[in-house]
């Protein structure tokens, strides 16, 4: 009986959606404002969190629509996350995952930005303001600036609008310590309950109380453009989505794949005069998965549409969305590639309550230096109490070199800290997250196996195109990484294979391998010392040079330096710096390095980063 309900209700649905639309008018479609605010993860807000601060507003809007339990950024940074909104594509599939980019890539062939669609269907489309997209757009916006609004539309007009705040931004918590001693939070330092894998100190304390506040003056702020809508009259003709452009921004935070990097409050308001449009009740909290891939399509469905071929989403809400289906829902794919000068090559798949984190490059330490990170006080005095050895097993995980794979129950272990790998009652699990995730990677022909500097050379031109005239070669070269994965003695031979490939990236990734496996994989020190040597790429010399240095066999002081001399662009230096800082901090080398070793023909595209990699390794 409940499956013929559920078809009869899904048949109604389907009946009277043609009957509307078919009838439609542009003037009769809805209306949508998207509130979003920067760094924000469900841990910080009392919908999600009785720890968290009250946000009047947010829940408000809450009580006359959803409240969606498991709602994903893609990317725990902004450019990246952004960019997924705006296309409705994994970024790895369409070349911009890294932040900042190298390059700006172009949208798939035949693809627009998803407001483009909607301005072909009548709408006024207005973004205030932020852009900060990885791909290269001109259609789409009729207005982007900090002036922007819906209210420059014709007479009836319907109308998309995003209205952006850094209010809780990462620069928010860039205070000094002169104004922790003398300016006071209206939240008590001492009733936070501080995450446990922070030092309880004063500063983390400040830090968190600081950000709760700032949670109120988002609220605050939204309160202003939701009395506007109030003023205009159209409030029950508008779907309002608030949600956090990506994770929170305390430390281990933004730009992690980490739970508090990923999974952001989404509440979307349900209008009175569309209320025929959502297949649930005021109030209801929405179990299902959904991740921002899904955002874009879901507001073209709910405007009656068609979603394009180039996104990788799907809507979860609209006429023939059923909230059964909806909730059924249940993974959700991240990644974290790049974050200014650190480099990290990180993905993640959720399942239910269980997290597999994929980090592929494990020597990239969490807490590697990242000059505009470690302005944050917080970041500064965790980084000194690591040095000083005052923190306790789980404070000092950030510190410490990450397994390539990881695996969290979320019910019994919510702050990701108990690594299931090994356990023998998760055997079952393990294998079925690492050959999804694999799967996964396999099927978006994920970008990041080469490089960013090779892709830099030859993808960004057509990134899509590329991935797919190399999914082959990007098959094998996941399958060389996931070697990392099994007993060593099991693989030996396998290795060797791959260690002597043809292609670069393939010996590449065999040496990434031999790091992963450490000392382990010290029967490969000779090998490694010819391909340091002999190599005829820049970077698979890089990565023989890293695997000796981290298992104490080599000093790599003298060897970088050469690296850099002959680095084919701009992204190459930065990789090759990113492994100085590493062996430098991490593994107790004196790198000696400066500007007359990078090469002068090289422009201003990722100089930034480097100056930063140089500026730190000069100064400490």
């Amino acid at each position: 009986m409940p499956m013929i309900k559920r078809l009869a209700k899904t048949y109604l649905l389907i009946i009277l959606g043609t009957i509307y639309f078919e009838n439609a008018l542009a003037a009769d479609r809805p209306n949508f404002v998207w509130f979003t605010s920067e760094d924000n993860s469900v841990h910080f807000s009392r919908i999600y969190n009785e720890s968290g601060i009250r946000m009047p507003t947010i829940e408000r809007l809450a009580s006359h629509g959803l409240i969606f339990d498991h709602a994903f950024s893609n990317a725990p940074v902004c450019s990246v996350a952004r960019t997924t909104l705006l296309t409705g594509a994994y970024a790895p599939r369409i070349g911009a995952q890294y932040h900042r980019r190298s390059r700006l890539v172009p949208m798939p062939e035949g693809a627009q930005m998803y407001p483009w669609y909607l301005q072909q269907a009548g709408y006024f489309t207005t973004n205030n303001s932020k852009t900060d997209y990885n791909v290269i757009v001109d259609q789409g916006w009729d207005e982007s600036s900090p002036d922007a609004l819906w209210r420059g539309r014709q007479e009836g007009q319907p109308f998309f609008h995003v209205q952006n705040t850094a209010l809780t931004h990462e620069s928010s918590l860039h205070f000094t310590y002169e104004e922790m001693l003398n300016v006071e939070n209206s939240t008590s330092s001492e009733s936070i309950n501080l995450f446990p894998y922070f030092p309880d100190t004063p500063t983390f304390r400040y830090t968190h109380a600081r950000y709760l506040d700032n949670h109120l003056k988002v609220d605050n702020y939204f309160a202003e453009y939701l009395a506007m809508l109030e003023e205009d009259g159209v409030l029950d003709d508008t779907f309002i989505f608030y949600f956090g452009d990506h994770g929170g921004v305390l430390p281990r935070g933004k730009g992690y794949a980490y739970e508090n990097g990923l999974h952001v409050p989404l509440v979307v308001y349900v209008p009175e005069n569309w209320r025929h449009l959502v297949d649930a009740n005021y109030g209801d909290r929405i179990r299902g998965f959904v991740s921002f891939v899904d955002f874009a399509p879901t507001v073209l469905h709910l405007a009656g549409i068609d979603v394009p071929p180039h996104m990788d989403g799907s809507p979860f809400l609209g006429q023939q969305i059923d909230l059964e289906e909806v909730n059924e829902r249940d993974q959700a794919f991240g990644y974290a590639d790049r974050f200014d000068e650190k480099i990290d090559h990180v993905r993640s798949l959720r399942k239910g309550n269980f997290k597999y984190i994929r980090n592929y490059q494990p020597f990239n330490v969490d807490g590697l230096w990242n000059e505009y990170r470690y302005i944050m006080l917080a970041y500064q005095e965790w980084w000194e109490l690591f040095l000083s050895g005052e923190l306790n097993e789980i404070q000092s995980q950030f510190f410490r070199p990450r397994p390539p794979e990881q695996l969290f129950d979320l019910d019994n272990d919510p702050h990701e800290l108990q690594n299931l790998v090994g356990d023998s009652a998760y055997t079952e699990i393990l294998s079925d997250m690492r050959s999804s995730l694999s799967n996964k990677v396999k099927d978006i022909n994920d970008l990041s196996m080469f490089p960013e500097s090779v892709l830099l050379e030859e993808a960004f031109e057509d990134p899509v195109s590329f991935g797919r005239n190399n999914a082959d070669r990007i098959e094998r070269l996941i399958e060389t990484a996931d070697l990392s994965l099994y007993d060593f003695d099991s693989v030996r031979q396998e290795i060797n294979l791959a260690l002597d490939a043809e292609d670069p990236w393939q010996r590449y990734w065999a040496l990434i391998v031999l790091s992963a496996f450490g000392e382990q994989a010290i029967s490969f020190v000779q090998r490694a010392y010819y391909m340091a040597q002999n190599d005829e790429e820049n970077l698979v010399r890089l990565r023989a040079i890293e695997f000796l240095a981290l298992i104490g066999q080599e000093n790599p002081s003298q060897l970088l330096p050469a690296l850099l001399t002959n680095a084919v662009n701009e992204v190459e230096a930065t990789i090759i710096l990113n492994t100085a800082v590493l062996l430098k901090d991490f593994a107790g080398y004196d790198i000696l390095i400066d500007d007359e070793m990078i090469p002068a023909s090289f422009g201003s595209a990722q100089r930034l980063n480097i100056d930063r990699r140089l500026n730190y390794l000069l100064s400490n």
